[in-house]
């Protein structure tokens, strides 16, 4: 009898080295992606109200180098705060009643125009006092939130409540602030940050997906 049958193809090293070569890659493209170049961090607060709200998760660029009015990630003592950079190195950063100037020229900060409205109507107190009280918002805090907001003579103050202030920041130092300034602690209380205590610009917004996007 004839014989028609063929014998198998064998797989071996070549054929595993062309179907899996490809997928290992990016694997290890985005293993090393992730402990090199990006991260997720998580907003723990309401210092960057209404920008970035507490429990938002963002993607942040370890290799991204700062700059004036980027969002970053910064150690501070033993927990990572979100702030926005608002003085460079070497700069010399004035606020009178909530208008800034840095080295002269005077700058717009849009990003506040809600609270700041808020403010000015009363308004920002209801806020407030509408915060979800959790384990790292006691009662006693959002009350002392409130308090500060019936008292304060601008939005943006010292760590004094003066509304007129200036600060000279050091060489290789950054001045970083949160943008709900007044329960915000931040470079106005414990001063410039090290450019090795930035760990990163915050890019992009994934949670919650309602209101994933882009940070600029």
């Amino acid at each position: 009898m004839e014989q028609t049958s063929t014998a198998k193809k064998k797989y071996g090293f070549t054929d595993f080295l062309k179907e899996w070569t490809i997928p290992v890659l990016i694997i290890v493209l985005f293993i090393l992606s992730r402990i090199f170049v990006w991260t997720l961090v998580l907003v723990d607060g309401h210092s960057m109200d209404p920008t970035l709200a507490d429990r938002e998760r963002m993607v942040l660029i370890k290799t991204a180098t700062p700059q004036r009015f980027d969002i970053v990630v910064a150690k501070e003592s033993d927990k990572d705060i979100v702030k926005r950079v608002i003085g460079m190195p070497g700069d010399t950063v004035n606020f009178n009643h909530d208008k800034l100037t840095i080295n002269g020229k005077e700058y717009k900060e849009p990003y506040l125009d809600d609270f700041k409205k808020q403010l000015a109507s009363g308004e920002l107190e209801k806020t407030y006092a509408s915060y979800p009280i959790t384990n790292a918002l006691p009662e006693s805090q959002r009350s002392f939130f409130v308090g500060l907001a019936q008292q304060a003579r601008a939005f943006t103050v010292d760590s004094t409540g003066n509304p007129v202030f200036s600060v000279k920041v050091p060489e290789g130092q950054y001045f970083l602030m949160g943008d709900n300034r007044i329960v915000s602690s931040d470079s106005r209380a414990v001063g410039s940050f090290e450019r090795s205590n930035i760990l990163g610009v915050v890019k992009a917004r994934i949670w919650p997906l309602n209101k994933i996007s882009l940070i600029n």
